[in-house]
């Protein structure tokens, strides 16, 4: 399709185009909608999907260009390469990672694995492969966001985004498949995606560790640990700030977790500026904010210090995990005071009960239809089904993903509305 289009007049790098492109996509505005942690907005403005990806981005770009800034210190002879461009690549990579994440947060996940491993959909094991079935019992956002990117979906033009190699392997936290997904369901592309998968580490040179006869799996893409750090950052200091607006912890229980980053003289400097900016909220934010800096300062050093590794394949862990004191024990007590007073609050609980309820309903009830789609329930099921998805598919597993790449891509106020128009609680006004 590219070159049914008029000479570009703009000098974006392909990268920047990337970038761009997310930015306009319907996907990407409908993560307004989709819950991070906390209730979508009341009186109080907290974060959803999509402020959370914009954050992250910037973090992600700052961690990109310090690397960037770094190597070529280190590598002066690369000064002609796209070493430069490694800020845009992981700014990009950022804007997309949440892409795949269904409605309701993490519940939204938990309710379709769920469905198939624990509820009806267990009936369905049979008629699929191993392989099949280990896609759907462990389903994962991050894959998701990757057959987003890359799938040619009904009436869409071929390669998905048709974005550019560098930034769809730096979203690939969990390069293997879900063979491998383990306990913790984590994994990278769906077996719909494997070959798309191997096509791009094949071009960016990208280590295979496994051997043929073994489950696909691949070392990691030297930028997905400055994108996973960027999310790190900002889901961990953000979800305090928003906890603290939420009043759920105190204005000194805040300050406390955020001033263990620094030492005495950096806590005597920012005490002056917290004499000086009296607005409680604000002085919260210059905390927050300078936290974030520190911590994009400390995982440029892991990256730039562990450089080989990381290339080789053989880094272990994240980059946050190999942070210096006394950041490190301050991010672990931030890490288990946001478990026990943010993750498990009422309000956080109640949206995914809520959200397991409305997602697993909407799955049984559409698969139910589009594996019968002769009965009359079932037709009218599947007309709410937007066209760009094939219910039609020639297999069963093709009709599966027809149903989840439609309900994954709500919004947690659309995916309520249906659930209550389809259960008979609520009807369109005439």
């Amino acid at each position: 399709m590219e070159e049914l289009h008029e000479a570009r007049k703009d000098d974006r790098t392909e990268f920047q185009r990337d970038y761009d492109r997310l930015i306009f996509s319907a996907p990407f505005r409908r993560l307004q909608n989709k819950t991070q942690v906390f209730p979508l907005p009341g009186s109080v403005f907290v974060h959803n999907r999509l402020t959370h990806s914009l954050e992250v981005s910037c973090v992600g770009r700052s961690l990109g260009n310090d690397v960037a800034s770094q190597l070529l210190k280190k590598h002066p002879a690369l000064a002609d390469s796209h070493i430069s461009e490694i800020g845009s690549i992981v700014s990009a990579a950022c804007l997309a990672h949440d892409l795949g994440n269904p409605p309701f947060g993490h519940s939204g996940e938990k309710a379709i694995s769920t469905y198939f491993s624990e509820g009806q959909g267990m009936a369905l094991k049979k008629e699929l492969s191993p392989m099949e079935w280990d896609d759907l019992t462990h389903f994962e956002g991050n894959a998701n966001a990757f057959r987003i990117l890359t799938h040619q979906f009904e009436g869409r033009r071929k390669g998905g985004f048709v974005m550019t190699y560098s930034t769809l392997a730096s979203i690939v936290k969990y390069p293997f498949s879900s063979q491998l997904a383990g306990k913790k369901s984590k994994f990278g592309f769906f077996l719909s995606e494997e070959a798309d998968y191997q096509k791009i580490a094949g071009e960016l040179g990208i280590i295979r560790l496994s051997k043929p006869d073994e489950p696909l799996r691949y070392a990691r893409h030297p930028l997905v640990y400055l994108v996973e750090a960027a999310d790190d950052i900002c889901y961990q200091m953000m979800d305090i700030e928003d906890a603290h607006k939420l009043k759920l912890l105190t204005h000194d229980e805040t300050k406390g977790l955020y001033m263990q980053f620094f030492d005495e003289k950096r806590r005597k400097r920012i005490e002056e500026v917290c004499r000086i900016v009296t607005d409680v909220n604000e002085q919260i934010a210059y905390l927050r904010s300078s936290v974030i800096g520190a911590l994009i300062k400390e995982c440029t050093r892991v990256f730039t210090e562990n450089e080989e590794k990381i290339l080789t394949g053989e880094f272990e862990g994240t980059l946050i995990m190999h942070i210096c004191s006394p950041l490190k024990e301050a991010y672990d007590n931030c890490s288990a005071i946001a478990f026990q007073r943010i993750y498990r609050s009422s309000d956080v609980l109640d949206i995914e009960l809520a959200g397991f309820r409305v997602i697993s309903t909407l799955i049984d009830l559409m698969i139910n239809a589009v594996c019968s789609p002769e009965k009359a329930y079932s037709q009218l099921l599947i007309n709410r089904i937007s066209g760009q998805y094939n219910v039609n598919a020639p297999t069963l597993y093709g009709k599966i993903q027809a149903v989840l790449d439609y309900i994954s891509g709500m919004t947690d106020v659309y995916a309520l509305d249906l659930y209550r128009k389809i259960k008979g609680n609520s009807l369109p006004a005439v």
